[in-house]
């Protein structure tokens, strides 16, 4: 791949001004990287889908047009097709087919960082001593974090075939590693 975290991150910072969606894609990179380690793939590539997930999300903020019109822009700057894909996979209002072990992490860690992320801000330790079993109580509580959407982190977890607690457990350290740059 001749495209750099640097430029996608300058990518990403021409179009999200807001600072938390900033770090919501700096969550999922983290986790993207995470898995990428995981399968043995490229954690930059995979980084990189991460990071851009959500970029064209505040100036194409509505269905259909996320992450479509970001799709075109990704095409034009000459980023490959398997993260563009994998970006477009990840809004289940594009039936694209989250066909590629990429695709399906991007889905499957996307809600799931959001809502790792605001539990830690109710946290006195926000990540540090999280726990599969605190995520899993407070997933049940249908008001706390109410616009993530759970269906989605259970069927992500579903397609990507993995163990729930372990998938649970791989996102909250990757998050970990990156606290600070979530704001934390």
């Amino acid at each position: 791949m001749n495209i750099s975290r640097n430029e996608a991150l300058a990518l990403l910072h021409e179009y999200v001004q807001s600072e938390s969606l900033r770090r919501h894609c700096l969550a999922v990179e983290a986790a993207m990287r995470a898995y990428a380690k995981k399968y043995n793939e490229d954690a930059d590539e995979w980084g990189i889908c991460g990071l851009l997930h959500d970029f064209d999300f505040e100036k194409y903020p509505s269905v259909p047009s996320h992450p479509i019109e970001g799709s075109k822009i990704l095409r034009e700057k000459g980023y490959p097709e398997n993260i563009i894909t994998a970006i477009l996979g990840h809004a289940s209002h594009t039936d694209t087919p989250r066909e590629s072990q990429m695709a399906k992490c991007l889905f499957a860690v996307d809600e799931l960082c959001g809502f790792l992320t605001a539990l830690a801000h109710i946290r006195p330790d926000n990540f540090s001593g999280m726990s599969v079993a605190s995520v899993e109580k407070n997933l049940k509580k249908k008001g706390f974090a109410a616009k993530i959407n759970r269906g989605e982190i259970d069927r992500g977890i579903e397609e990507l075939g993995v163990p729930r607690a372990e998938h649970i457990e791989l996102t909250i350290k990757a998050l970990q590693g990156v606290f600070k740059e979530l704001g934390f």
